[in-house]
């Protein structure tokens, strides 16, 4: 679906500049009670940063994004997540993944319409009747940014360093772990030969990158392809600059092979505080902002010039438990609570966690109560639990299972174990999110009638513990593709880190052998409907396991200025999001609102209306600023 702004003025404008900003959220203060609402983001970890050879040189550092002095028209779009790397080999946040799709091209694309798999690099596929070779016709109109013509060699390059290198598998490995070898015959055809079929083989959401600039990288670990501008790819875009923690600026690529994008820059600028961004989209200084909570979404609807979306989202939000920290080579580590191996405590806690009352209170009423892994966006995919088997909210079963498991409680109403120690658990909670915060708050009220003590450790970076294994509990959260093999993969035990000093793809070092099978037999299926009930299998295991809880499924709720955006893609077509597609089709196909007598419809400089300045001021006075949290949810 395309959402379009109020008519505008046919006068022509200026060429425009696309300016992405990160940070959006803030908690709503009613009665003394904090009530928030954000949605989750992906954790990764930052790597150290070394140059590269066979890049263009940056020219001297650039003015602030939000900056307009050079008379261009800038939209502005704000977003609240740190990039973990800009290279494509190691990032896995949301952002990071984002600003990948727009700057390389895939193999495949998914349609924007109902997420299809469509022509990317490659402009068609086959198999062979055995599914163990499949051949790719790589298209003679992609240039990288550098005018040097775009091959099969470029991506076989990219596939045989993540097959050779561990380091450049951190990101994607899993896609490449059952490929035996690939090959470029010639320019324009690329062959992969598998070990066993590989049902991803159209959905391989690796970013392809230009061999003759890549093949100069040292070591992948540490190179995070941030020092050297304009950064050489063939997306629809072209990373022009970027400063950590404030902008990433993006220029159009006027010889993408699909069109060029019709703005003249992108930029994502970093906001730490979410009612900064909302004030800057009122005052028309920043054009979108993502992950609004209910108490901003509903001030900006009343504002002028300014369209709120809310549509289903495809994250999300889950509370995990640490199932014992290990690495490959079978060493554990880390220093997560020892009764939180016992099934039965884990679902006791689940059962005295009332996600209705998280949706109604926290999301207030912006998200769907959570059941399965896969969000009911991804309708062939999506699991509940049928009621027999369901982990309701009960208190009075969780205190049965806690009394059966050896957890009674004392004089003081505190649940000790045998050993006569209290149960007292941590949860990991992202500083920035007030999600985690009010969530924190229930579960403190909610395990303590149950007699266990919990800390709730509100971090700015979570990231450290948590790949050290040092928590006991911690709220996680992932965007899901359309495919959903990766956000499957994290929890197998080859995501485990290598040993215990290395960074393993895993989310919550979950390794169970039922699950692996399942994803195995998956992973070769090429049946649809056979590979969705394995998928569901799937889930059901990670459901009763009770390593994961998910709690709900957050909206995403965002908005946009409509005298700077005429109109804009969302995905999928009926009630989709703008913000973190599978593609680069919002911020592609943005097209410019013309502008009209009442302003500039710059994303500096634009006159907020008398009523919009009410609203704001209403607003912010009841807003309590924090900024979203950044998870080890989602790389995408």
């Amino acid at each position: 679906m395309v959402t379009t702004a109020s008519p505008q003025s046919t006068r022509q404008r200026p060429r425009f500049r696309l300016v992405l900003a990160t940070g959006v959220t803030s908690a709503l203060v009613t009665a003394g009670a904090v009530v928030p609402q954000a949605q989750a983001q992906p954790q990764g970890q930052a790597r150290p940063q070394t140059q590269a050879a066979g890049q263009t040189q940056a020219a001297p550092q650039a003015r602030a994004a939000a900056a307009a002095d050079d008379g261009k028209q800038v939209l502005t779009v704000a977003v609240s997540q740190s990039i973990d790397s800009l290279s494509p080999f190691l990032a896995q946040r949301l952002v990071s993944t984002s600003i990948h799709r727009l700057a390389y091209d895939y193999l495949t694309n998914y349609d924007p319409g109902d997420g299809h798999t469509v022509p990317g690099l490659a402009t068609e596929w086959k198999s062979s009747p055995d599914k163990l070779t499949w051949t790719y016709t790589i298209r003679d109109d992609s240039t990288w940014s550098d005018g040097k013509q775009a091959t099969a060699q470029d991506a076989a390059w990219t596939f045989n360093k993540m097959m050779s290198d561990p380091n450049a598998a951190t990101a994607n490995g899993s896609f490449t772990a059952n490929f035996k070898k690939v090959t470029a015959p010639d320019p324009r055809t690329l062959v992969i030969e598998l070990k066993k079929p590989q049902a991803t083989m159209t959905a391989l959401d690796v970013p392809i990158v230009p061999k003759h600039v890549w093949e100069k990288v040292g070591d992948f670990s540490k190179f995070n392809n941030d020092k050297q501008f304009p950064v050489v790819g063939n997306g629809p875009f072209v990373i022009t600059d970027f400063k950590v923690d404030q902008y990433l600026k993006l220029a159009p690529n006027k010889t993408f092979w699909r069109g060029a994008p019709k703005f003249d820059e992108l930029v994502f600028k970093y906001y730490k505080d979410g009612d900064a961004a909302v004030a800057a989209l009122l005052k028309g200084e920043v054009s979108f902002v993502q992950g609004l909570t209910p108490a901003q979404a509903d001030a900006l609807r009343s504002a002028e010039n300014i369209k709120v979306n809310d549509a289903p989202g495809r994250r999300f939000f889950a509370l995990a438990t640490n199932p014992g920290a290990q690495s490959k080579d079978g060493r554990k580590f880390g220093n997560g609570h020892k009764a939180l191996l016992d099934p039965a405590v884990r679902k006791a806690l689940f059962h005295a966690t009332d996600r209705t009352t998280i949706v109604d209170k926290v999301f207030q009423g912006h998200a769907v109560e959570g059941e399965g892994y896969i969000p009911p966006r991804f309708e062939s995919y999506f699991w509940k639990p049928e009621a027999s088997r369901k982990t309701a909210y009960d208190p009075a079963e969780a205190a049965r299972l806690l009394d059966e498991a050896g957890y009674r409680k004392n004089g003081s109403g505190k649940r000790v174990g045998k050993d006569g120690k209290a149960l007292d658990f941590r949860i990991l909670c992202h500083a920035t999110d007030p999600n985690d915060k009010a969530i924190g708050k229930y579960l403190q009220e909610w395990w303590g009638e149950l007699g266990i003590g919990l800390k709730v450790e509100c971090l700015d970076n979570v990231s450290d513990p948590w790949l050290k294994g040092d928590y006991d509990l911690a709220f996680d959260g992932w965007s899901v593709n359309p495919d959903p093999d990766f956000v499957l993969s994290i929890h197998t035990c080859a995501a485990l880190p290598a040993t215990p000093k290395d960074t393993g793809a895993t989310d919550n070092f979950i390794c169970d052998k039922q699950f692996d099978e399942l994803y195995a037999k998956q992973a070769v299926e090429y049946d649809p409907a056979k590979r969705a009930d394995l998928v569901k299998q799937m889930q059901a295991r990670l459901y009763d396991t009770g390593y994961m809880n998910v709690l709900a499924y957050p909206n995403a709720v965002e908005a946009y200025r409509t005298d700077q955006i005429k109109s804009i893609t969302t995905m999928p077509e009926a009630a989709g999001n703008i913000y973190g597609q599978d593609g680069y089709w919002s911020w592609w196909s943005a097209e410019p609102a013309a502008a009209d007598g009442s302003g500039s419809g710059s994303s500096t400089g634009v006159v907020v209306g008398a009523g919009a300045a009410v609203v704001l001021a209403a607003a912010l006075g009841l807003f309590v600023a924090m900024r979203r949290r950044s998870t080890a949810e989602d790389r995408e």
